[in-house]
């Protein structure tokens, strides 16, 4: 598999697109328009180790839900990452067995040494 989980709309998931240089071969998934299947999260989980691992504590639901003051475990964050898009820590790249969580810059960096040495 090689899928590039993302938010069409996100600017920082987008200029990540670029910077990436991704491969033709890689999928663009949005998951606005086309929600995270629950074959697909778990795939995730898999490679993440937890879908812990997946979910934004930033998103807005998050703090508006009052998710931070509850115990959660991991069902309850799968529940929510299918529950809603904005739950996926993002972008998410998933290159063969590897998996690239989130935005910061060492990840993105990484990501953009593994994609450059396995082409």
């Amino acid at each position: 598999m090689k899928t590039f989980f993302y938010l069409k709309s996100c600017s920082t998931c987008n200029r990540i697109i670029k910077e990436l240089d991704l491969p033709s071969d890689i999928e663009l998934h949005d998951i606005k328009s086309s929600p995270i299947s629950e074959e697909q999260i778990n795939h995730l989980k898999e490679l993440a180790g937890s879908f812990e691992a997946l979910f934004s504590k930033r998103a807005q639901l998050y703090k508006s839900e009052n998710l931070k003051d509850k115990n959660l475990n991991e069902e309850d964050f799968k529940f929510y990452l299918l529950k809603h898009y904005t739950f996926l820590k993002r972008p998410v790249l998933v290159y063969n067995s590897h998996i690239f969580i989130g935005n910061s810059s060492k990840t993105v960096e990484a990501a953009k040494a593994f994609i450059q040495k396995n082409e």
